[in-house]
C-alpha cells in the first residue's frame, strides 16, 4: 500500500492550477465584447480561434535582508494584499519619451489562444431563452451536469477533503498500526450528464436587406444573428429556426442563403410580419410551442405602411413568447426615434413581450444578448441608447 501524506494531497502544484484556471475565465469574461467586435467570426474557417491576453503569474520568492537595513520580526500593522515596498526597477537614461526607452514598471503579458467553440461556452454560461412556458408537444431535452457519488479516482479539482478524511478515519480504527493517508482513502466527485426535459421552442430570424440598410449595417445585424443562433442551439439542441428577409416583400431562406442574402429596394416592414403570422397560425402552432422572434432593421419603414406594421406587430406580440428588436445605428445615433423603434417602445410600453436594443459597434452585440437571453441584466445595458 502506497503511503500519501497530507500535503500531497492539496499540493502547491494544484492550487497553482486551479488559480490559473481562475485568472484566465476571469480574463475571457471581461474581454468578451472585445472577442465578438473581432475578427469576421461569421464568414471566416470553421476551425476558427480567438486571442486573449492574460497576465503571466509568477511565485513570490523572499530572501533575508541584512540586519543593519532593516530592523522588527514582522509584527507590524497591515492587512493581507497590502504592498509592503514598491517594486525597484533598474535606473534608466531614458526619460520615457517617444523613442526613448522609460524606466516605469511594467509587467508581462500571454496570448492564450481559444476556440469559438469555447469562447461561446463562456458566452452562453448564464444565457436562457426568455419566458419558456411548459407547452404539451414536443419537447427540447436539455443535457445538465450534475454531482453524482464519489470514485476513487478523479481530477484533483474535485477531491472531496472532508469525504477522505472520513474515509481515512474508519480504515484507521479497524487497523492496529495505521498510517494517515493512504490513495484508498481519496475520494473525488464525480461528474455525470442528466437529460432534462424541457419545452419546445421556434425561433425565427428576420432582417430587413432593403437599400436603406448599409453593408456595415447589415453586418452588425448578422453578428448578432450568428452568436443568438450558435448560443441557443449550443443551449437547446433540438431547436427549430426559421430564417425571414424582406424588402418591400418578405421570403423565407436557408440558413445558408439568410446570411448572405443582401437587397435593393424600399422598406415594408409588414410584409415580414405577415409572413411570420402566416407561418405561426399554419405551420408552428403556438398553442403547443414556445415561439421567438428576433428583428433588424436600420429602424426606417414606409410611411404609409405604419398602421399596417402596427397591426401585425401586435398581433404577433400576443402569440409569441418574445420579440426582440435590434437596431442597428452605426457611427453617430440619430437624436430621434426611427419609426420601428417608437412603434416597439409603444407595444412594450402596452405589456407585450417586446424588448429594444441598438447596435452601433460591434461590441455592443454582447450587450443586445445580455438584455435579450439574461434575466438579470446591469442597469447600464438594460436601456436603450438614444
Amino acid at each position: 500500500m502506497i503511503n500519501t501524506g497530507w500535503y500531497d494531497l492539496f499540493s502547491r502544484g494544484a492550487r497553482d492550477w486551479l488559480r490559473h484556471n481562475d485568472k484566465v475565465r476571469e480574463a475571457v469574461q471581461s474581454h468578451l465584447p472585445d472577442l465578438i467586435a473581432g475578427p469576421d467570426l461569421i464568414t471566416g474557417p470553421q476551425e476558427r480561434t480567438v486571442q486573449v491576453p492574460v497576465r503571466m503569474l509568477e511565485h513570490a520568492r523572499f530572501k533575508l535582508a541584512e540586519g543593519r537595513s532593516q530592523t522588527g520580526a514582522g509584527q507590524g500593522e497591515g492587512q493581507p494584499g497590502d504592498v509592503l515596498q514598491s517594486g525597484q526597477s533598474e535606473p534608466s537614461s531614458g526619460s520615457g519619451e517617444s523613442g526613448e526607452g522609460g524606466s516605469e514598471n511594467g509587467e508581462v503579458r500571454l496570448l492564450l489562444e481559444f476556440s469559438i467553440d469555447d469562447v461561446m461556452d463562456w458566452i452562453w454560461e448564464e444565457l436562457k431563452l426568455p419566458d419558456l412556458q411548459p407547452k404539451p408537444g414536443a419537447r427540447i431535452d436539455e443535457v445538465e451536469l450534475v454531482r453524482e457519488g464519489w470514485d476513487k479516482r478523479g481530477a484533483r479539482s474535485r477531491l472531496d477533503r472532508r469525504r477522505t478524511v472520513k474515509e481515512a478515519i474508519k480504515r484507521r480504527a479497524v487497523q492496529t498500526n495505521p498510517v494517515p493517508f493512504t490513495n484508498d482513502d481519496l475520494r473525488f466527485r464525480q461528474l455525470v450528464t442528466r437529460v432534462r426535459p424541457s419545452t419546445s421552442a421556434t425561433i425565427l430570424f428576420v432582417i430587413d436587406v432593403s437599400a436603406s440598410m448599409t453593408q456595415l449595417e447589415r453586418k452588425l445585424a448578422k453578428s448578432f444573428f450568428f452568436f443568438a443562433l450558435q448560443g441557443i442551439r449550443r443551449k437547446y439542441a433540438k431547436v427549430e429556426t426559421r430564417f425571414i428577409a424582406h424588402t418591400t416583400h418578405a421570403w423565407e431562406f436557408s440558413e445558408r442563403e439568410f446570411f448572405q442574402v443582401t437587397g435593393i429596394g424600399g422598406t415594408i416592414a409588414s410584409s415580414a410580419f405577415r409572413l411570420v403570422n402566416e407561418l405561426v397560425r399554419k405551420e408552428l402552432d403556438a398553442a403547443h410551442n414556445n415561439i421567438y422572434m428576433f428583428y433588424a432593421s436600420d429602424g426606417e419603414n414606409f410611411t404609409e405602411d405604419r398602421a399596417a406594421a402596427n397591426q401585425s406587430l401586435s398581433e404577433l406580440g400576443g402569440m409569441l413568447n418574445y420579440i426582440g428588436y435590434v437596431e442597428t445605428l452605426p457611427g453617430v445615433p440619430r437624436a430621434l426615434e426611427t419609426e420601428m423603434r417608437r412603434l416597439c417602445n409603444e407595444l412594450e410600453r402596452r405589456g407585450l413581450p417586446i424588448s429594444s436594443s441598438v447596435l452601433s459597434a460591434p461590441d455592443d452585440v454582447w450587450r443586445a444578448l445580455r438584455k435579450f437571453f439574461s434575466k438579470e441584466v446591469e442597469a447600464d445595458t438594460a436601456e436603450v441608447r438614444p
